[in-house]
């Protein structure tokens, strides 16, 4: 559908401070960090739910931060004002956003950073901060469904879904609204190549061989691309 280099997106690389400088250093062009909310400190980390639903905020309350998981203002302040951060905000509550947008006021105010989320009211938090950059992630049929319909309201600027959910005809729907959309998991070549056939925009993987390979083949000229290629090129959310 495009024969536009693919934008690279590097799979929790920004989790620990050597994988955020590794990816940085390989010219991908976004680096992904999860972010949660720990009793009232933002803790980077990529862990799959550990209690049930009823559980949660007993378990949550009993937890300390582990010193061996980095806070994003030490992320922020390793990436030193690059602006290829993706943060993907993490867990049930709203109150992550509204800390890691005070943080970026307080710390980052100018920074171009790129926010995404399965949980969409989020965003709402980022409100003002014009060089945030909004992606809507989607893991299920239902809130791909979603997706769509909130996508025929207004266009955003990028979408971020499980690549298993997609086909052709709904990538070329969903690039009707959304400057970028990225696709996951992409970690073998077997995936790239699905993803090429779908027509994305870019790609999320935690290869990052496979990701220094896309960036190696990448025309040196590519001409002007609004869906674009490299990190510090990204739009504004519309």
């Amino acid at each position: 559908m495009t024969d536009r280099p693919l934008l690279t997106v590097a799979h929790r690389a920004g989790n620990t401070l050597t994988g955020l400088r590794v990816a940085l250093q390989a010219g991908v062009d976004l680096v992904e960090t999860d972010v949660h909310l720990l009793r009232d400190a933002l803790e980077v980390r990529h862990t799959k739910a550990l209690a049930r639903h009823l559980l949660r905020e007993r378990w949550n309350s009993q937890r300390r931060h582990n010193p061996a998981r980095p806070r994003l203002a030490e992320v922020l302040a390793a990436a030193d004002g690059d602006p290829r951060l993706m943060l993907d905000l993490k867990g049930p509550s709203l109150s992550v956003a509204t800390r890691v947008a005070a943080l970026l006021r307080q710390e980052a105010p100018e920074l171009p950073v790129t926010v995404c989320t399965k949980q969409w009211r989020m965003l709402d938090a980022f409100d003002g901060l014009p060089h945030v950059r909004r992606v809507l992630s989607v893991n299920n049929p239902v809130h791909l469904g979603r997706l769509r319909a909130r996508l025929r309201r207004r266009p955003v600027f990028g979408v971020s879904i499980r690549r298993q959910l997609l086909t052709p005809a709904i990538v070329a729907e969903l690039r009707e609204s959304a400057t970028v959309v990225m696709v996951w998991p992409v970690d073998t070549e077997a995936a790239l190549e699905h993803a090429r056939r779908l027509g994305v925009t870019s790609v999320i993987s935690k290869n990052l061989p496979l990701l220094r390979g896309l960036l190696a083949d990448r025309p040196t000229d590519a001409g002007p691309d609004p869906a674009p290629v490299a990190g510090r090129a990204l739009p504004a959310t519309p």
